[in-house]
């Protein structure tokens, strides 16, 4: 049997085939990429200010404050039972001794 009969060199030489063709489609997407990058570079910070104002913009800035303060209260009354529990587990622990 000769080496290019065997199965496993031909997995090898379809294996690299594969290889080289996802290094080839890599760098495609990483040149796409660096154009993107530069292209969004020379787009000047005042242009794209438009596209974040409208109603639906301010409702969900109105949505997302309204569940920080949600999330900071739910935080302190957390904190609040942690504290209760430690301080019953050490009267629990003093009662026991």
């Amino acid at each position: 049997m000769s080496d290019s009969e065997r199965p496993d060199v031909a997995a090898l030489k379809e294996l690299e085939q594969v290889i080289h063709a996802l290094g080839d489609e890599m760098a495609a997407w990483r040149r796409r990429a660096h154009e993107a990058e530069a292209r969004l570079k020379e787009v000047a910070p005042g242009a794209l200010k438009h596209l974040g104002t409208g109603p639906g913009i301010d409702a969900l800035e109105a949505e997302n404050k309204d569940l920080k303060h949600r999330l900071d209260a739910a935080k302190k009354r957390t904190k609040q039972l942690l504290d209760r529990i430690r301080f019953l587990r050490q009267q629990h622990e003093g009662a026991e001794r």
